[in-house]
This record gives structure tokens, C-alpha cells and sequence, in this order.
């Protein structure tokens, strides 16, 4: 089974009032993880790279585990380009063999987004590939991605509608509220459903995709915090208002931050019980573990995904 695309994936996560998870990947132990969630809860997946992934992984690495959890699961996998900063890595990525790209070229005028994103959207169509592109800018931190709350900026539904029909671009990343990171708000969490609603109502049936949703389990900074971190006033986006946005145009809602902190609770934990462990398939393995049972909730609670494979 190949990987796929996210066409019909999105089709039907649109008729069906869910979302697909997109799943931040860098090592083996987070891929088997995710893959091991998906399997146990019958979902399709969404795996995404960012490019300091790339730099960290390799591409070749990546693709390859990627495809031998295809081979594994027997799932429909899309693997993606998370915020992809250029047209070459795009490119370069197309070839190795993402079946998805994210162009993120938000931070230029309106005017150079759609130049950016319509050149992608050119050469990816050409080789079967998706695009997806992101209007609007969220506050908050993500690997290359750095945004003040001063210079975020609301997606307007008339620019989106207007961008989509200049690019052809497949889906939309739009910003109504959430960020990126484990630290999002420093008071209420409010996302813009109306500004979410508006977009629908000028794209009936486009797939809209929500970056920076996290929702930073409390219990995981609690594990962190209780053996040994430093992660006071973590916040991220109550688990309700994601299913909401699952329910209406959101197809792909994005998952990073909650995979570092399961990941890294758990190893934290595992080496304030076992001090003498040295082997990196014993902690490593807690990590993973913990990363199966925080997507798999996921599936459930909040994407309404499961079953859906």
C-alpha cells in the first residue's frame, strides 16, 4: 500500500464532521508511537515533518520509516511537509517523496503568498502531490517558527477566498486564535469561530486546517514539572473548542507539542524510577508508549477520526 494524498481523506473527514490528526514526527520511537495509535483505533494519519526535522532526521531516514509503518499498519498515510519555508524545499521534498507540502509563505504581502504558493502548487500538482498554504499568521514558538503576539494577525475570509481561487492550493491553513507552542495563552483560550464559519460560508466544502493545537495535557506538564522540569504556566487549546472546529470546516488539526510532552514525561519519570538504566530502549520505549496513549485519545476525544480508516 503507498502513501497517499490527503484528497480523499479530507472529502470525507468534511461529509463526516471530523478532523484528520497531523502528527509532528523526528525519530523512530514517536512514528511507531503515532502508527501504533492509529492501528489500535483504526484511523487515518496524517505524519508531518518540519524542516528543522529534516535537519535533524534526514529526509531519506524519514521517508523510509515512514513507509515501512505504511507496510506495517496497512493505514492510509499521507506524509507532509510542515511549514515548508521555500519553493526549493518543497521541491526537494516532492522528490524524496512527501504525497503532501505545506508552502508557508504567510509572513509576505498578499500579493507575494499567492505568487509563492502558485509556483508550488504548479510543480506539485504536476507530480501528483497537495498543497496546502496558510494565510494569516499565529503567535507563539514552533521550531523555525517564531511569531510575536504583536505581529499575529487574524485570517480575513475574504482574502482567504480570494487567495484559494488565484492558487488552487488543496487546503488552507487559517489563523483564528490558536499558537503555537506549550505556552499559548497567558489568560482564556478564545478562538474565533465566527472568522472559522465566514471562510466556510465563501468556501463551501474547502478544507480549512488549524496549526498551533496542542492542548497541552495538564497531566503531562504535571508529569514533567513532578520529576525534575521547569514548565510553569503551560497552556494550550482546551480539547472541546478542537472538537468544535473538527465538527465545521476544520479537516486537519495540527499535533506537536503534545508529543514532546508525552514523550519527554515519560522518560523523565522512567529516570527518576530507574537510575541505573543506561539503555535507550528502556526509556525510549516509555516515551513511545506514552506518545500511543496520548494520540489515541486524540483519535477519539477530540479529532472524531477513529473508525475512519
Amino acid at each position: 500500500m503507498p502513501l497517499v494524498t490527503t484528497k480523499d481523506m479530507f472529502a470525507k473527514a468534511y461529509e463526516g464532521g471530523y478532523a484528520i490528526g497531523a502528527f509532528n514526527i523526528n525519530n523512530m520511537e514517536t512514528i511507531q508511537g503515532i502508527v501504533e495509535a492509529g492501528k489500535l483505533e483504526k484511523a487515518p494519519l496524517i505524519l508531518q515533518v518540519s524542516s528543522s526535522a529534516i535537519k535533524y532526521a534526514n529526509p531519506i531516514y524519514l521517508t523510509k520509516m515512514v513507509q515501512a509503518a505504511v507496510e506495517d499498519s496497512g493505514l492510509p498515510i499521507c506524509l507532509h511537509l510542515d511549514h515548508g519555508s521555500s519553493y526549493d524545499l518543497c521541491v526537494d521534498v516532492i522528490k524524496a517523496g512527501f504525497t503532501s507540502v505545506m508552502i508557508d509563505a504567510s509572513s509576505h504581502p498578499l500579493a507575494e503568498n499567492i505568487k509563492i504558493t502558485s509556483q508550488v502548487v504548479k510543480y506539485a500538482h504536476d507530480h501528483g502531490v497537495v498543497v496546502e498554504a496558510e494565510l494569516g499568521r499565529l503567535a507563539g514558538v514552533e521550531d523555525n517558527v517564531k511569531v510575536s503576539e504583536s505581529d499575529a494577525l487574524y485570517t480575513d475570509p475574504e482574502e482567504a477566498a480570494e487567495f484559494v481561487a488565484k492558487t488552487g492550493v488543496d487546503s488552507l491553513a487559517i489563523a483564528i486564535g490558536t499558537s503555537h507552542g506549550a505556552f499559548k495563552f497567558k489568560g482564556e483560550a478564545k478562538l474565533r469561530f465566527d472568522i472559522l464559519e465566514k471562510v466556510s460560508q465563501l468556501l463551501p466544502k474547502f478544507p480549512i486546517v488549524l496549526h498551533g493545537a496542542s492542548s497541552v495535557l495538564p497531566d503531562y506538564v504535571k508529569m514533567v514539572n513532578d520529576f525534575g522540569g521547569a514548565m510553569p504556566g503551560a497552556k494550550g487549546i482546551p480539547e472541546e473548542m478542537l472538537r468544535k472546529a473538527a465538527s465545521m470546516a476544520v479537516c486537519k488539526i495540527n499535533v506537536d507539542s503534545d508529543l514532546r510532552l508525552a514523550f519527554t514525561a515519560a522518560v523523565r519519570k522512567h529516570f527518576a524510577e530507574n537510575p541505573a538504566h543506561f539503555d535507550p530502549r528502556q526509556y525510549l520505549g516509555d516515551g513511545r508508549a506514552l506518545v500511543t496513549e496520548c494520540v489515541r485519545q486524540k483519535l477519539v476525544n477530540v479529532l472524531g477520526c477513529a473508525g475512519k480508516a
